[in-house]
């Protein structure tokens, strides 16, 4: 009989063996799975209520079983508590605290127990491997690997990648794209989830940072960081825009990611299914940088609107439909690279709505200042555009104007501030037969004539006024106070200093936020310092 008991114990070592190789996990956690196993069965057979150990000697593959009982003063359960006067029985030195271990008889297992082994086996095997693949992929994320497609479900692609799995969501795979089985296919790693049914890896053939991978692979000066990519826009599958800084001013950026008669490129073009790519050369001059990037298109005049991050781009007639792309995709790619609104209009609408609005500043001054025409439109020729420049700018100012002088300076001004003190009192009484509430009217920042908005709409108490949105106030489609100079950060703002007043938020509830956002502009400032 000893021979064949040998052959089982070398058979166990081997299966142990077999097994950490092909789930690519450790020998260790294949025995001590075993012996977990082995420990239930042998509960099953002696009573669950006792605590027993195996262990699996990992040289011969021999099996022991011991009982393991607790040194205790006073015994509350037997089953795995001994008392000290009975432990010194068998260690004469046994102390509350302290473990015996006895040893118990070979076991041999029955259909049902071998069953039950199985299972913990199986279980803990694949946890292993769970444990293991997501170990091996969660610092793999922003790679680019390459597997094989196993099987398309509903669009999406689960691919082997060896020694994991990771699935491609129909929403990640590139439009028009034909994905068959056993195909090798490239993709990049954007996350990796621990979930219940295992580690989840996905990866997407239409990010960015995809394309910007596989210029790095193609480009060498991109992966020694001697140009570098500091922007990419996609359509996946149809067109797409980068744009590239060189650090070494000997060396064309959009040249080198170009290649010798455009190879580089075109492997990018291949690999992505034709997708046409722009390589535009980034500026830190945002007005360069925005007529870079709508090219092909020719642009004769930008103007820009910081504060709200838009830009007006003015083009001949005939690169209209050019600047704006088919379906307006290569105006939307260029606002996603650029980062800025992007208005497209004609040398012929932009000419006609500067006049328009000249024609209308003009009026504003005739009416308000009571003045003819001429002097009205010397005012928009010199810049002037509100009746409170007028009234509240410094004399020297106007006085610059060719043919102004003091009396004339302050004629003007009295009839300015004249016409906005009856602007202003004509509002004050609108607001009130509206019901406009004065602790509406006594909020920061809200003019009269605001007011007098706000109760056309209905919002007449610092209750209304404080469950607004911003952009109920500010959109210019269909904001309330569209009509006013006043920014999307302003109108969040007051609504915030209204649930104050009103008890909804504590102003210390509002100070993390803010200091998150501090926070967060002070890492950007950082990292751009560390950039440049």
């Amino acid at each position: 009989m000893t021979p064949a008991v040998s052959a089982n114990r070398l058979e166990l070592l081997q299966i142990a063996d077999a097994v950490a190789r092909e789930k690519s996990i450790d020998k260790v956690i294949v025995l001590e799975a075993m012996e977990e196993a082995i420990q239930k069965a042998a509960r099953s057979k002696y009573g669950i209520e006792n605590e027993i150990r195996a262990q699996i000697d990992k040289n011969t593959g021999d099996i022991r079983l011991f009982r393991v009982l607790e040194v205790v003063e006073e015994v509350e359960n037997p089953a795995v508590q001994i008392s000290v006067e009975d432990a010194k029985d068998s260690k004469p030195d046994a102390a509350p605290g302290d473990y015996l271990a006895s040893s118990l008889p070979p076991m041999d297992f029955g259909r049902i127990a071998a069953q039950t082994a199985k299972q913990v086996i199986v279980q803990k095997v694949r946890d292993a491997e769970r444990q293991r693949q997501y170990d091996e992929y969660k610092d793999r994320v922003g790679e680019v690997v390459t597997g094989m497609v196993k099987r398309v479900e509903y669009g999406n692609v689960i691919i082997d990648l060896g020694r994991a799995e990771a699935i491609m969501r129909r929403d990640q795979v590139i439009p028009r794209e034909h994905i068959r089985q056993n195909e090798r296919i490239r993709g990049f790693i954007y996350e990796v989830r621990r979930e219940n049914r295992g580690p989840q890896i996905f990866i997407s053939r239409t990010r960015p940072e995809f394309m910007g991978s596989l210029f790095s692979q193609e480009v060498p000066e991109i992966y020694d960081n001697i140009i570098e990519l500091r922007s990419i826009a996609r359509d996946p599958g149809s067109r797409a825009k980068i744009a590239v800084i060189s650090n070494d001013p000997s060396i064309d950026p959009v040249g080198a990611c170009v290649g010798m008669r455009g190879s580089r490129v075109q492997a990018v073009v291949n690999e992505l299914q034709g997708e046409k790519i722009d390589i535009i050369p980034w500026s830190p001059d945002v007005a360069s940088f925005i007529v870079n990037a709508l090219q092909p298109a020719e642009v004769a005049k930008v103007v820009m609107d910081e504060e709200r991050s838009r830009v007006e781009v003015v083009v001949p007639d005939d690169q209209l439909s050019l600047a704006i792309g088919r379906r307006g995709q290569n105006v939307r790619l260029a606002s996603q690279l650029t980062g800025w609104t992007i208005d497209i209009m004609t040398e012929a609408e932009e000419s006609e709505r500067r006049q328009e609005e000249f024609m209308a500043q003009s009026q504003r001054f005739i009416e308000a200042l009571d003045v003819d025409d001429t002097l009205a439109h010397l005012l928009v020729a010199e810049g002037f555009t509100e009746v409170e420049e007028i009234g509240y700018v410094e004399p020297e100012e106007l006085l610059g104007v060719e043919g102004f002088d003091d009396d004339l300076v302050a004629e003007l001004q009295r009839r300015a501030r004249d016409f906005l003190e009856a602007e202003a009192s004509a509002a004050e009484a609108k607001r009130i037969e509206l019901g406009v509430q004065d602790d509406l009217a006594d909020m920061e920042g809200l003019t009269p004539q605001m007011l007098v908005a706000l109760g056309e709409d209905e919002i007449k108490t610092l209750e209304d006024f404080a469950g607004c949105a911003a952009d109920e106030l500010t959109s210019k489609e269909d904001g309330i106070l569209r009509k006013f100079s006043i920014l999307e950060e302003e109108a969040s703002d007051m609504i915030m200093s209204a649930r104050v007043a009103l008890g909804w938020i504590t102003a210390e509830e509002l100070m993390p936020a803010a200091e998150e956002t501090d926070e967060t502009e002070e890492d950007g400032v950082a990292a751009e310092e560390e950039t440049t």
